[in-house]
């Protein structure tokens, strides 16, 4: 399940919220969270992250105006890479810590705790291109082929180690156990700095391969540089008198000695982002804390006397999350006048009259809002959303109009089905209704709704058409066993 910038975020179904770190970490999760597994033995390791992904993944945010910025971040990057073919995504997990990684080959994730503390767009940028230098290393199949043989290997180190303590009491040496725990004790160790000293060698790829994408882009690597120096900075104390060999990652003043000559080198480093770029960059920071954070810490970091459009953006969603609508609209209202043609305004505005339970007066500045996005999925969804509670039948063919388009683009979002199925409702098309439906629930993780909804639908359906096909297909479908 993914949720939007909102004040109800609800983790997805079965995960626990995403717990505090001490420090920032790139790239690392899951290397760090494969090691872990490794040492702990094969069978366990082998377990663990299948369930995990049953579970449902991360809790992740969805917002139109972020994911876009994002992708425009990204996008040179990616080309610069090689990877512009490859439907790269970047995704905002719901946690406020400053982190970012990746887990598979076509994602890079991002805590919306990054999005908030990167000052610049040059310091998100920074820290996406070290991630796509992970992905353009193909450092994650290697760490797995590592994983598997350092498996082996210590499977085969406690056989070893159980075989040398079965000899010692066999011989009645009296220290045969600690000859055994030795035996086994010593491979162990060796396979575990053998591989830290290759997760670091991935981080130390993954900021070389970053400073070559930003150079290729015409973008300056001193946002990155900025960005680790001042976390690295703040892990100084946890890594005193730490063993280097016993470090996933490089020392940081290594890391960051290492990284800011090859960034200086950069004919860009003193290059400044483009200001309306940065314009951009602090509405969403803006955006993100106006939804995040709690009323009073919005207020602190955007108080009253300061009057930029960012300020007042952050200040106009926390009015309204906190149920002052008339003000919030004022505000929003003025938002709008400062620039009409700011898509997300409208946007913001449409919500909050959805929100605050005035579905009718939302459908026109939705609609304004998906004029100016280009017909933005996201925003398409909330002018269905906002078409289906009006409850006016007239709105039903354009509700299922519109949300059928966008779920062209977002097939996976659960709210644009159930919202889709409640406008076939309000035409009476029931067989329709109960399919999209089932589609919903099957995307909630909920198979037996899933599987009910559709087998009704499938009697509703004239055999063989494209309808009873699609509920046929999730009559079907396997249960997932946790």
């Amino acid at each position: 399940m993914t949720h939007r910038f909102s004040p109800l975020t609800a983790t997805s179904p079965g995960v626990a919220p995403a717990r505090p770190t001490a420090r920032p970490r790139f790239g690392l999760s899951l290397a760090r969270r494969a090691t872990a597994l490794a040492t702990a033995g094969a069978l366990v390791a082998a377990s663990l992250p299948a369930h995990a992904q049953k579970s449902g993944g991360p809790p992740v945010l969805r917002d139109a105006e972020t994911e876009q910025l994002l992708r425009d971040y990204t996008r040179p990057i990616l080309r610069a890479a090689g990877l512009d073919k490859q439907n790269i995504q970047v995704v905002i997990i719901n946690d406020p810590n400053f982190n970012a990684f990746v887990a598979d080959g076509r994602r890079i994730f991002v805590n919306y705790g990054a999005l908030r503390e990167s000052e610049t767009p040059n310091q998100i940028i920074g820290v996406l291109a070290h991630e796509t230098g992970h992905l353009a290393g193909g450092h994650l199949s290697k760490l797995r082929q590592q994983i598997a043989q350092a498996q082996t290997q210590m499977i085969i180190a406690m056989l070893l180690g159980l075989g040398a303590a079965v000899a010692g009491a066999r011989a009645g040496a009296g220290g045969g156990g600690n000859v055994g725990a030795a035996a086994v004790a010593a491979p162990q160790s060796a396979i575990m700095r053998t591989m830290l000293s290759y997760q670091r060698q991935q981080e130390e790829n993954a900021d070389k391969a970053a400073v070559k994408f930003l150079t290729a882009t015409g973008q300056s690597a001193k946002g990155m540089y900025e960005t680790f120096k001042r976390f690295s900075e703040q892990s100084l104390f946890a890594a005193q008198g730490a063993d280097p060999y016993n470090q996933s990652h490089p020392m940081p003043r290594e890391r960051v000695r290492a990284l800011e000559e090859l960034a200086r080198s950069s004919p860009y480093w003193d290059k400044k982002d483009d200001p309306a770029l940065q314009m951009r960059h602090d509405l969403m920071r803006a955006k993100v804390s106006g939804f995040m954070e709690r009323a009073d810490t919005v207020y602190r970091r955007y108080p009253s006397s300061d009057g930029s459009l960012p300020a007042r953006y952050a200040r106009a969603i926390a009015t309204y999350r906190h149920g002052d609508l008339r003000s919030a609209l004022a505000q929003i209202d003025a938002l709008i006048h400062a620039q009409p043609n700011n898509p997300y305004f409208q946007e913001l505005k449409g919500q909050a009259l959805l929100e605050g339970a005035k579905p009718v007066e939302a459908i026109a500045p939705l609609r304004k809002a998906v004029q100016l996005s280009g017909n933005a999925p996201l925003i398409q969804m909330m002018l269905g959303q906002a078409l289906v509670a009006s409850e006016n039948k007239a709105y039903a063919e354009e509700a299922i109009t519109i949300l059928r388009s966008a779920l062209t683009r977002e097939p996976e979002a659960a709210l644009g089905y159930t919202q889709l199925a409640m406008a076939y409702g309000r035409k009476g098309n029931y067989a329709e209704a109960d399919l999209a439906s089932a589609q919903a629930a099957y995307l909630r993780g909920d198979q037996k709704t899933a599987r009910d909804l559709a087998s009704r639908a499938k009697t509703r359906f004239a055999v063989g058409t494209p309808g009873w096909v699609k509920a046929d297909d999730i009559v079907n479908t396997k249960p997932i066993k946790n």
